[in-house]
């Protein structure tokens, strides 16, 4: 059987004769209570577990044993208090399982190995001028051998999935990237996600890049986050994604808060659009213009080195598009907060973040409350991050809401 869908859910591709082990198998609902209730909150006891689930305290008891035994869960140390016997606090084991994430950017690709607890425990990357189905699933494939062979035979049978994180529609994009249209035309026809899948024993899940770096901060992110807010991230395109009520929106086709499109503007018959002030495309093009190399951009944000000539002016048109692009997305849904993230240096970030919340202040709009302006919490590895949580998410977590609920 094969399966893969481009849609809200991250689907998985599942193939004839591929199975996982009983350590990275489907877990039962209350298990994956259970290990989700230990991921949001951290190191709990039995009985702390007990109270918060509503569960009794010989399942509770069973649950942990299990796990315990899986390798999914390792104890602490006592915690001695003034009568009784000491609780003895579970955490998630590191080495319980492995996941892999692959993000498809349009000028890079990332390969991720992220232990249980989301610890980034190997990388692969390369950039490149556009994005081909053979040479990512060329990629895909050498980087998967490569960071597979540093694990033992115990942990390799532990690897849960791939995720994959990818601009949606790519075929549709040459024109930006500078190529010619065949040059993206193999991605009309082309599941990566299958090709890949044939290659190896695990699932593979393919969800858009976009909403899958908003993923990354409802799996590894701030756990005192709030239950509704909206996520951009700045990357070639900058897009984003929208959590309600700790649920990833993702909507009938996995583009719902394309934040890109959102209108800032117009002049005349022309609509200006967020993703025409607040992309690093728009960054590199300014670069150029300057007889500057914007490579640099692309191999990792920590290598940037430009000039305050050029920086500034992109990033107070940034900060002026995401200004206006969240009132109007808070005119529709009143989100408590609003993240910002990307492909971006954190003294980058930061200053980002700053300036939108100035901005925000100054401008007046009747009727509305203005949303927390907060940095992410995950970083330029958000998309990679996101695609590894794919596989982690479908085989060991419940929705956030079903211990919140408890």
């Amino acid at each position: 059987m094969r399966e893969s869908v481009q849609g809200g859910d991250a689907t998985p591709v599942v193939l004839d004769g591929a199975r996982g082990s009983n350590q990275s198998g489907v877990r039962a609902h209350n298990e994956r209570l259970v290990l989700t209730l230990i991921r949001q909150v951290g190191p709990l006891a039995k009985a702390e577990i007990a109270r918060l689930t509503g569960l009794s305290a010989q399942t509770v008891s069973v649950i942990m044993r299990g796990l315990e035994a899986d390798g999914l869960l390792k104890k602490g140390e006592p915690v001695r208090g003034k009568v009784g016997q000491p609780s003895v606090p579970m955490n998630l084991a590191r080495d319980g399982a492995y996941f892999l994430g692959l993000k498809v950017g349009r000028r890079s690709l990332d390969l991720i190995l992220t232990d249980f607890r989301g610890h980034v425990e190997g990388r692969v990357s390369v950039t490149h001028r556009y994005p081909s189905p053979d040479n990512v699933i060329a990629f895909a494939n050498e980087s998967i051998e490569k960071l597979l062979g540093k694990l033992s035979a115990a942990q390799r049978a532990r690897v849960a999935g791939l995720g994959i994180a990818i601009p949606f529609r790519l075929h549709d994009w040459a024109q930006p990237l500078g190529v010619a249209p065949e040059d993206m035309a193999d991605w009309r026809d082309r599941d990566i996600a299958v090709d890949i899948a044939n290659r190896w024993d695990f699932p593979v899940y393919l969800r858009n890049d976009a909403s899958a770096a908003c993923g990354a901060e409802l799996v590894f992110g701030d756990k005192n986050r709030p239950r509704d807010f909206l996520y951009f991230f700045i990357g070639f395109f900058v897009g984003g994604g929208m959590v309600l009520d700790n649920t990833l929106y993702t909507g009938r086709t996995g583009n719902a808060a394309a934040l890109g499109s959102i209108p800032i503007g117009m002049e005349g018959a022309k609509v200006h659009q967020l993703v025409d002030v607040a992309s690093l495309i728009t960054l590199e093009q300014m670069v150029i213009a300057a007889g500057g190399q914007s490579e640099m951009i692309w191999s990792t944000p920590q290598a940037w080195q430009l000039d305050d000539a050029v920086l500034e002016p992109w990033m107070q048109r940034a900060v002026d598009g995401l200004a206006y692009a969240i009132l109007s997305a808070t005119c529709l849904i009143d989100f408590e907060a609003v993240m910002i993230d990307g492909w971006l240096p954190e003294a980058v970030r930061s200053e980002i973040v700053r300036r939108t919340r100035e901005r925000l202040d100054e401008i007046s709009v009747a009727g509305i409350d203005v949303p927390e302006i907060r940095p992410g919490t995950i970083g330029h590895d958000a998309r990679a991050l996101g695609a590894a949580s794919l596989p982690l998410s479908d085989r060991f977590l419940v929705d956030r809401n079903a211990f919140l609920k408890a």
